[in-house]
């Protein structure tokens, strides 16, 4: 995954997380406050989720969208989960902003990754 670590170092913008419900109806949302920690995979503050926090708790696979500086896009796929306590929440806690809820750490495990249409894992 050195591509996608090293492509992540060279975003531009804001992220978009991708979820779907339960009848399958896509929610897509900016993110700002994410990271990307390789032994994980993308951790997501939930700080104003509310379609998104109902779509992960009902096992929901999302998508992780970003641009590079070069203006390459990358689509990160796999499945997500929500932590409100233990070792993911309490590393999120220290790097979201305190001006805003932090409720909760959904992590994306990244499980493919495209970059336009070559996959790349």
């Amino acid at each position: 995954m050195k591509i996608l670590e090293e492509a992540w170092k060279d975003r531009e913008g804001p992220a978009v997380l991708s979820t779907v419900d339960g009848d399958g109806r896509p929610n897509a949302i900016y993110v700002g406050e994410i990271q990307y920690e390789p032994e994980l995979g993308f951790v997501v503050a939930d700080n104003f989720f509310h379609k998104t926090r109902a779509n992960i708790k009902n096992d929901s696979h999302g998508s992780i969208l970003f641009i590079t500086n070069d203006r390459k896009a990358y689509q990160a796929k796999g499945p997500l989960a929500y932590h409100t306590d233990g070792p993911v929440y309490d590393r999120m806690q220290q790097w979201h902003n305190s001006d805003l809820p932090g409720v909760a750490a959904t992590v994306l495990q990244v499980t493919e990754l495209f970059s336009g249409a070559e996959q790349l894992f």
